[in-house]
């Protein structure tokens, strides 16, 4: 995200923010920006460790279960993220747009139908449901990223992994696509 914040895209103004990986503070955090900055397009970006390629998500369902607790301790076990609010949300950015988008860049992609049940699903839903719940014009949605290098080099087995450069490469080549309709 530092990396990304320091970047200029033609036409684009770029607001960036880390969120906390804790499941009270990171949608809230997410909604803060979104009200201060009042962006058009949202793309949330994370990390999902066995991923073999940016994975475009193009689904956020209600429901945490986490297989590990968040940075605050909670282990959210078959709990929607809204209790009553519906079971999920389709992404509304042009899914197809980025993934031609970074393909044709010639970085690994693929469009994905689960953004988990932990914090990268639930700020995903937690900002899709907000904007359906004001009727608000933005679109929003997910990507997640493999694990650096750095990260993977002393597991074993051996897990995937994706260079830095590569993946702002990607980001980078998605950033435009956004604006496309599909």
């Amino acid at each position: 995200m530092r990396a990304l914040a320091r970047e200029k895209f033609d036409g684009v103004e770029l607001f960036t923010a880390i969120l906390p990986v804790d499941c009270a503070r990171g949608p809230a955090e997410l909604i803060r920006a979104f009200e201060q900055h009042q962006p058009e397009v949202v793309l949330c970006l994370g990390e999902a460790s066995k991923r073999i390629a940016i994975s475009i998500e193009r689904v956020a369902i209600n429901l945490m279960d986490y297989r590990i607790p968040d940075n605050a301790g909670k282990q959210a076990i078959d709990e929607p993220i809204i209790p009553g609010a519906p079971a999920a949300y389709f992404v509304t950015l042009p899914t197809r747009a980025m993934l031609n988008a970074a393909r044709t860049a010639g970085i690994p992609a693929e469009l994905s139908y689960s953004a988990g049940t932990y914090l990268c699903n639930q700020v995903t839903y937690a900002v899709l449901h907000y904007l359906a719940s004001k009727n608000a014009a933005p679109r929003a949605g997910f990507a997640h990223l493999p694990a650096l290098p750095e990260q993977v080099a002393e597991k074993y087995p051996a897990i995937p992994s994706m260079g830095l450069e590569t993946m702002l490469a990607g980001i980078r080549a998605i950033i435009p696509a956004l604006k496309a309709n599909e």
